[in-house]
């Protein structure tokens, strides 16, 4: 049985990747920054599969070199996940950048000092993403710009995490060549599999279906299912026509954020609110406020995502935004309705 390291398996995107990884009849070692949260991940996967002593844990930071090498020993791929997201802006960019960049390649390092036959590694189409102004065309070939005015440091920290892989690789010396595929999704929704609402995508469902999110910024991207995600991670590990790719797993086209509101509105969840905030007066509140700051890249843009070389090389169609939207929905529900986690005031 080959066996995966699974970094940040206690994200959202992570544990999903787990367990699209057992049923794929792999093993698992994923890492935490603290072993404290492993039952809560386990747990999680439990809803969806028994691991039958297939999972095992090991502790990360993405800023300390402790226990890199332990980590890799006895695996054969590695799916790394882990890396920060939070789109509020910080005072300090590097807060960001910092530990996308050295996490990246402290598990790059380690990777290829054991002898590990592919990496693949969750970037973002915000890599991908230009000047971010306009209406852009996204595909394998695309970078964001970190130079351009207004680029966030959350965009900054993906490409420049990204970029350092590749150059990582191109410049490796020695025998094996370690192998590294990217994963390049929009805005990632889904079910949650540990009820953990305080993330962003999870906290932003949160908001819309309790009415708390009044008025909607204005952009379009493609959307991105969990799962699908997840299945694409595990699928490019052993694909032989996906080494040395970046691959935008999401819808085939790019959708308004007020889209998902509507879908939600239709079905019942009448709290949810399809008014679209004009874009000169959310420009100026992020003056004053950093989650805002961090959206300006998005507002009043359009990002169109090529994925036709994603859907041929792994013979994949992606889940419906509808299903996504809704099942992400019900997953919010049933985690506020079993009382795991309370509503942020």
């Amino acid at each position: 049985m080959k066996k995966v390291l699974v970094t940040g398996v206690s994200g959202y995107v992570g544990q999903h990747c787990a367990v699209e990884l057992l049923k794929n009849g792999y093993s698992v070692k994923g890492s935490v920054r603290s072993l404290s949260k492993t039952d809560e991940v386990t747990r999680g996967i439990k809803k969806v599969i028994d691991p039958k002593g297939n999972l095992e844990y090991c502790e990360l930071n993405l800023l300390k070199d402790e226990g890199w090498d332990q980590a890799m020993e006895g695996c054969d791929y590695v799916l790394h996940v882990a890396s920060p997201f939070v789109t509020s802006e910080p005072k300090d960019e590097n807060e960001l950048i910092k530990p996308a960049v050295e996490g990246t390649q402290r598990a790059l390092k380690a990777a290829k000092k054991a002898g590990i036959k592919r990496m693949v590694i969750t970037s973002s189409m915000v890599a991908m993403m230009g000047d971010a102004r306009g209406t852009v065309d996204i595909n394998q070939n695309s970078w964001t710009n970190v130079n351009a005015k207004g680029v966030s440091a959350y965009l900054k920290s993906k490409t420049l995490a990204e970029q350092s892989a590749w150059e990582f690789i191109n410049n490796q010396e020695g025998e094996p060549l370690l192998e590294l595929v990217t994963i390049n999704p929009g805005p990632i929704y889904g079910p949650t599999l540990s009820g953990n609402l305080n993330g962003e995508s999870m906290g932003m469902y949160k908001q819309l279906i309790s009415g708390k999110m009044p008025l909607l910024p204005q952009f379009a991207i493609n959307m991105s299912d969990v799962r699908d995600v997840a299945a694409i991670h595990v699928a490019a590990l052993i694909n032989k026509n996906a080494n040395g790719k970046r691959f935008i797993v999401s819808t085939e086209k790019a959708h308004k954020g007020v889209e998902m509101a509507e879908i939600l509105k239709e079905n019942g969840y009448s709290k949810v609110s399809t008014k679209i905030a004009p874009n000169f007066m959310l420009r100026f509140m992020a003056k004053f406020n950093n989650d805002l700051k961090g959206m300006l890249p998005f507002i009043g843009n359009t990002f169109n995502g090529e994925i036709s070389e994603t859907m041929k090389t792994f013979n994949w169609k992606p889940i419906p935004l509808e299903k996504t939207v809704l099942d992400t929905a019900k997953s919010v529900d049933e985690a506020m309705k079993n009382n795991l986690y309370r509503w942020a005031k």
